[in-house]
C-alpha cells in the first residue's frame, strides 16, 4: 500500500486498530483526549526554550518533536474518520474563511485576532 496520502493512512489506521479489536476504545471523545495529551507532549520540547532554539533543534529532540506530530496526525486522522470528516477539505474551506478573516493588505505582519482589527 502507497503511504503517501490522508487517505491511505486513515485505511492504515482503521486496519491496525481493527486487527487489535481497539475500534472500540477510538470513540471522538477517547481520541480528542489522546490528541490533546500527545499536544501536550509536543509542548514540553519548546517549554524553556528560545525561539531561535526552536527553530533549530538538535537530531535527537527534532526526532522526539517527529514522533510526537506523528501521533498528533493519527490521533487527528481517526477522529476525522469516525466523524466523517474530510480534513483536507475541511483545512481548505478553513484557509477559504482565514483568507476572509485575515485579508493580507489589513494584517500583514500583525499577529492580532481577527476581532482586533
Amino acid at each position: 500500500m502507497n503511504n503517501d496520502s490522508l487517505e491511505n493512512l486513515k485505511i492504515r489506521l482503521q486496519k491496525f486498530a481493527s486487527e487489535r479489536d481497539w475500534d472500540r476504545f477510538h470513540s471522538p471523545k477517547n481520541l480528542s483526549m489522546a490528541l490533546i495529551a500527545e499536544a501536550a507532549e509536543l509542548i514540553e520540547h519548546f517549554q524553556w526554550i528560545t525561539q531561535e532554539e526552536s527553530g533549530n533543534l538538535p537530531a535527537d529532540k527534532l526526532e522526539e518533536v517527529e514522533q510526537e506530530l506523528a501521533d498528533i496526525l493519527i490521533y487527528l486522522v481517526r477522529i476525522a474518520d469516525k466523524l466523517g470528516v474530510d480534513l483536507v477539505r475541511a483545512a481548505n474551506e478553513k484557509m477559504d474563511l482565514n483568507k476572509i478573516k485575515y485579508p493580507s493588505e489589513v494584517v500583514k505582519g500583525d499577529a492580532r485576532k481577527y476581532s482586533e482589527y
